[in-house]
């Protein structure tokens, strides 16, 4: 897996086993989500799809939401792989990144295509402009 450390060939190895479960049956995109907070948990997510494309929910947040439904706070990801069926690689949507951002903006993100060649980013690197809280603050 392209020297990944061990933390993030774990990763990799719970994405593609989330990808499994992926519930695509419109686009047949499958995808595989894994994150892991500071606790070392780990969370897994798949998309979800709905025949109503708007309604579908990608796998980064649902593994997101999982992590935070079980008590993970802002500054608790420490890492995110995410699989998918392509020869290219799936980077997160500019809605993920931005709901990812809510949790913290500098850690390990690695995608996986198809053939298991991984390509590793942080999401400070495809987001670098965040809507941040303070954002709102500022429109008072």
């Amino acid at each position: 897996m392209n020297n990944l450390s061990k933390e993030l060939q774990e990763l990799v190895s719970e994405a593609l086993k989330a990808r499994d479960f992926s519930y695509s049956p419109y686009s047949k995109f499958r995808v595989g989500a894994a994150i892991k907070t500071k606790s070392g948990k780990i969370y897994q997510g798949a998309n979800i799809e709905n025949r109503s494309y708007g309604l579908t929910m990608c796998a980064e947040r649902v593994a997101t939401f999982r992590a935070i439904m079980d008590g993970a706070k802002p500054g608790d990801i420490v890492g995110l792989a995410i699989a998918s069926d392509t020869e290219g690689f799936a980077s997160p949507c500019g809605a993920c990144r931005q709901v990812l951002s809510e949790f913290a903006i500098d850690f390990p993100i690695v995608l996986v295509n198809k053939d298991g060649v991984t390509e590793e980013h942080t999401l400070s690197e495809l987001l670098p402009l965040p809507f941040y809280a303070e954002s709102l603050l500022a429109a008072k």
